[in-house]
C-alpha cells in the first residue's frame, strides 16, 4: 500500500513539474524554428524550439562569428554587433564562458572588451547589459540575455533560446551600497564602455 502510495505521489509531482514546464516556455508554440518572435532596439529574437535546435553558424559578412542559430549566445553578440557596433575579442565560449571568474567588480573582461560586474556590484544593472548565468545541473552551457528595463526594483531581461518566452523579470534589491538581481542563476553582467 505505501508502495503504490508514493509511486502516485511521485507521479503527481512530475506531472505537476511537466505542466508547469509547458505553460511556462510554451512547448506546443505554434512558431517555427527561426521565426521572429519578439525583439529589442529592432534586432530580433529568433523561436529555437526548445535549446537543441541548432541551424548552422552566423557569421557576419567580415567574418565575425556571432554564433550558433538561434542560440541564446547568438542573440547576445549579434545585438552587441547590430545595436552597439561592438565585436568581441574572443568570439567564441558557451554562454557561461562570458564571466570571468578572476576579475573583481568592475574590471574589465579582455575577452569581451567589456566591463564586468558581479551580483551584487556598486554598478546598478543598465538597459543594454549582458547578464551571464551559470551552468547548471540541466543545462551544462549557461545562459545569457540582454536587459531591456531598468527600474529601482526590477529588471526585465530579453532572451533567446527559451522557448517562446523571451521576456523574463527580476527583483532588484539595492542594500549596503550593493545592487542585486534576486536570482541564483545570475553570477554578473558584461557593459559596454560609454
Amino acid at each position: 500500500m505505501v508502495f503504490w502510495i508514493v509511486i502516485i505521489g511521485v507521479l503527481f509531482v512530475l506531472g505537476s513539474a511537466g505542466f508547469w514546464a509547458y505553460k511556462k516556455y510554451n512547448f506546443g508554440a505554434s512558431y517555427d524554428v527561426g521565426q521572429e518572435i519578439d525583439s529589442f532596439n529592432e534586432i530580433p529574437v529568433y523561436y529555437n524550439g526548445w535549446f537543441s535546435n541548432i541551424k548552422g553558424r552566423n557569421v557576419t559578412n567580415d567574418g565575425y562569428n556571432l554564433g550558433l542559430k538561434y542560440q541564446c549566445v547568438e542573440f547576445v553578440k549579434r545585438y552587441y554587433f547590430e545595436h552597439l557596433n561592438h565585436k568581441m575579442p574572443n568570439s567564441y565560449g558557451h554562454a557561461k564562458d562570458f564571466f570571468d571568474n578572476s576579475l573583481r567588480d568592475g574590471q574589465k573582461n579582455k575577452a569581451r572588451n567589456l566591463f564586468q560586474y558581479t551580483n551584487a556590484s556598486r554598478s546598478k544593472p543598465k538597459v543594454s547589459d549582458l547578464l551571464i548565468y551559470k551552468a547548471s545541473t540541466f543545462n551544462k552551457f549557461g545562459h545569457v540575455s540582454i536587459v531591456s528595463r531598468v527600474s529601482d526594483d526590477e529588471i526585465e531581461i530579453i532572451q533567446q533560446n527559451i522557448g517562446s518566452q523571451s521576456r523574463e523579470t527580476f527583483k532588484l534589491i539595492y542594500s549596503d551600497g550593493l545592487w542585486k538581481i534576486k536570482s541564483s542563476r545570475i553570477v554578473g553582467w558584461l557593459r559596454k564602455a560609454n
